[in-house]
């Protein structure tokens, strides 16, 4: 493991941390709302068997990078890209779970010159994709946060607060009691004892700042993307699940439709964590056979 710390315009700092195999082929892992540059132990074993620098990193406001109020989608791409210049690297593969899925796509459209490949996984369409509703399916904590951000702004800063204390404070026993109404069956399944033990340190060190990245990233999340998805060139994969109550199926169903030449793995038996817990070995495999 090593971490680094990256300046960036405005006296900014962006933290880094690269696990796996540190001599292998580069690839950047783009965590989930909230999350951190820790990476699960499961996909640094994988990473390592498979010959790869796994690169996580702090979006602005998490962990130790700093905030960047008024951030958006891509914003990312620069920021990834800093890093790949601190670090001397001129190629790389994307992934990203949730949160971070659109920023993966973001990296496509903005780094194609660097970007060998880009994994989405579960990873919402834009907000102004047409034909879906962004509400059908989603489970009722993610509803009741994105009515009362539209609805009463300051009662969701407030309440941001508490949710990051809680975060922040959350033992691994209460992570599955927190996620209950999000959680499908098949996903119950996937939030095994280890999963719930990283996502508490995840949490505890994507909100050692405050809610400062939560809150961004879903201010991010409203503003329409300034790239067109139809443009992009570079090889994609889009993942996700039939059975995903974070991030329902029709954002998935939007991306593989909008996307040219993707790669597309709808699945009817799948979830969220499923993928995350399942699937990264493949994506991996696929990034590798990129460069």
């Amino acid at each position: 493991m090593r971490e680094v710390r990256v300046s960036r315009p405005g006296g900014r700092i962006v933290a880094a941390r690269e696990e796996g195999d540190l001599t292998g082929r580069p690839v950047f892992t783009l965590h989930g709302t909230p999350g951190s540059r820790f990476c699960y132990p499961p996909h640094i074993a994988d990473a390592r068997r498979q010959g790869i620098r796994l690169i996580g990193y702090d979006r602005p406001g998490y962990g130790e990078s700093t905030p960047q109020r008024g951030r958006r989608l891509e914003d990312v791409p620069a920021d990834v890209a800093a890093i790949a210049d601190h670090l001397g690297l001129e190629r790389f593969g994307v992934w990203g779970h949730s949160g971070g899925g659109a920023p993966a796509i973001a990296c496509a459209a903005l780094l194609p010159r660097r970007v060998v490949g880009a994994a989405c996984l579960a990873g919402t369409a834009p907000p102004d994709a047409d034909g879906i509703d962004r509400m059908a399916g989603l489970g009722d904590a993610n509803r009741e946060d994105y009515e009362l951000m539209h609805s009463d702004p300051a009662r969701w800063e407030a309440k941001l607060q508490d949710d990051a204390a809680m975060i922040r404070n959350a033992t691994p026993d209460q992570v599955e009691p927190f996620l209950d109404s999000l959680l499908s069956d098949l996903d119950r399944k996937a939030l095994t004892p280890e999963l719930a033990a990283f996502f508490a340190r995840q949490g505890r060190e994507a909100c050692r700042r405050g809610p400062e990245g939560m809150r961004d990233d879903a201010l991010g999340d409203e503003l329409p993307w300034r790239f067109d998805p139809g443009a992009i060139h570079v090889p994609l994969q889009v993942w996700h699940g039939a059975h995903d109550k974070f991030v329902p199926f029709a954002h998935g169903q939007w991306l593989a439709a909008h996307l040219p030449g993707a790669e597309r793995h709808l699945l009817a038996d799948e979830g969220h964590l499923t993928l995350y817990q399942g699937r990264i070995p493949e994506v991996h495999e696929w990034l590798l056979s990129r460069f």
